[in-house]
């Protein structure tokens, strides 16, 4: 569809971390923005400080005024929203034109050289990486992110609209709307199984995806996954290669060999070997859209990371505390090889919250076993989000599971607490829910007490 007929652009479930970046795009070119959301948050704080109208009931008295026009207004949902939500059924049964937010991201793309990130782990590191890498050699770029980058305090970077770079959402199939140039695939582990139903059915859909890519583009894939494309990879024989690698001071020193040769000393600041592997491919992308190797090497050095992925918020020599969106045994698994290879000596207290009642019943055993290799174990009730409880599907299952004597089931509200009778000198907090929330209340309570 033709953007520029567009004037008011709606969005119902505005909070969420895709929808807000996109809401940010259309802010950024001119559009009136407004929306609904289930809570106040501090992405819908930031968005209100552009101007843009949210409320937090689902009333059609309190859509404004201006995006009551179908001839005029967009309206951009996320399949996050309940069934039978008024506002929606409003605009359908009005005629209003209603995309999901998938559709929405793929017009875009379809209008722009798109350079796309897919995988069941890594999408939003990656994404963040090379919009920045991108940015910082002077690419008329726009990123959309899934989490809130540290360099520019945003899910949105724009620095022109020639080029999009955006997390190819494996959720619910909608990553099929894209039309990308050059795209990866990080990984294909199992997940969203309440959608796929089974793992081989999650990478049949991948390979549909890889079927996206205009033509002439290229498909990368992490080295030993079962696709055809342009390989990536640490210490092995990839096309594109980290080798020598070392740590210096927290960071990574290592260097890349290519197809076109061997380039060095390429410094990188984000703990753990997934994020290297990150690093690597959203090097390996923007080199092949046209970057020069040493202008990426500059941008690589300055990036900060993304909140909530191995994010720093007490760093001292006697006590560190780190927070990480991990939700899937394999991604605890890499916050775990990247806190032992940064601080191989010290006791780890692990904080986690399990994501989805769906997921904790597929991956129970992959969980108790990721997590049972942390020194100490506190486990939180499981954060439903979008599900209604499963028969049986218990944190305290969960907990029964875990190899580790040391470990815990425990309320929010005792989390403090917990935390002051450990002797680690190492505290996660992990998981997709509400625990991020509680992440402000320990880094004040600890800040100087440890």
């Amino acid at each position: 569809m033709n953007f520029s007929t567009v004037n008011n652009v709606y969005f119902i479930g505005i909070g969420g971390i895709g929808m807000s970046a996109i809401a940010r795009y259309f802010e950024a070119n001119g559009k009136q923005v407004a929306g609904y959301d289930r809570t106040s948050t501090d992405i819908t704080n930031a968005l209100g400080g552009l101007g843009i109208d949210i409320h937090f009931e689902d009333d059609v008295n309190k859509i404004p005024s201006t995006f009551l026009n179908s001839e005029d207004t967009l309206v951009v949902y996320t399949p996050a929203i309940p069934k039978n939500h008024s506002e929606f059924d409003y605009f359908k049964d009005n005629n209003f034109n209603v995309l999901k937010r998938s559709a929405v991201l793929g017009e875009i793309t379809k209008q722009t050289v798109c350079l796309a990130v897919a995988g069941t782990h890594g999408k939003t590191t990656t994404t963040s990486i090379l919009g920045h890498l991108l940015n910082a050699c002077n690419v008329p770029v726009t990123a959309f992110l899934g989490g809130i980058s540290e360099n520019y305090n945003s899910n949105l970077i724009i620095n022109g609209t020639e080029v999009t770079v955006v997390e190819a959402d494996e959720f619910d199939r909608s990553f099929l709307t894209l039309s990308p140039d050059l795209a990866c695939i990080t990984s294909m582990d199992a997940d969203h199984l309440d959608i796929y139903g089974n793992a081989e059915a999650l990478v049949e859909t991948f390979k549909d995806f890889s079927e996206c890519i205009k033509p002439n583009g290229k498909l990368f894939v992490k080295n030993g996954l079962p696709l055809k494309g342009i390989t990536y990879g640490i210490d092995d024989d990839s096309d594109y290669c980290a080798q020598n690698i070392s740590i210096e001071n927290g960071s990574y020193v290592f260097d890349i060999k290519t197809p076109s040769g061997t380039y060095c000393d390429f410094k990188f600041g984000l703990p753990g070997r997934h994020n290297l592997s990150n690093a690597i491919i959203a090097i390996a992308m923007a080199a092949e859209y046209g970057c020069e190797y040493n202008e990426l090497s500059k941008a690589l050095e300055t990036y900060k990371g993304v909140k909530r992925r191995f994010t720093y918020h007490i760093r001292t020599d006697d006590f560190v505390f780190i927070d990480d969106y991990a939700h899937h045994p394999e991604e605890i698994n890499a916050v775990h090889q990247a806190v032992r290879e940064m601080y191989p000596d010290k006791k780890v207290l692990a904080i986690f919250q399990p994501h989805l009642y769906s997921r904790t019943r597929d991956f129970v055993d992959g969980f108790a076993e990721s997590l049972s290799n942390f020194d100490e174990l506190l486990l939180l009730d499981i954060y439903p989000a979008r599900e209604i409880p499963i028969d049986g599907v218990t944190s305290k299952w969960l907990l029964d599971k875990v190899k580790n004597p040391n470990k815990k089931l425990i309320e929010k509200s005792h989390l403090i607490d917990e935390i002051e009778k450990t002797n680690a000198q190492i505290v996660l907090t992990i998981g997709a829910g509400d625990i991020g929330i509680e992440v402000k209340h320990i880094k004040a309570a600890f800040h100087v007490k440890k």
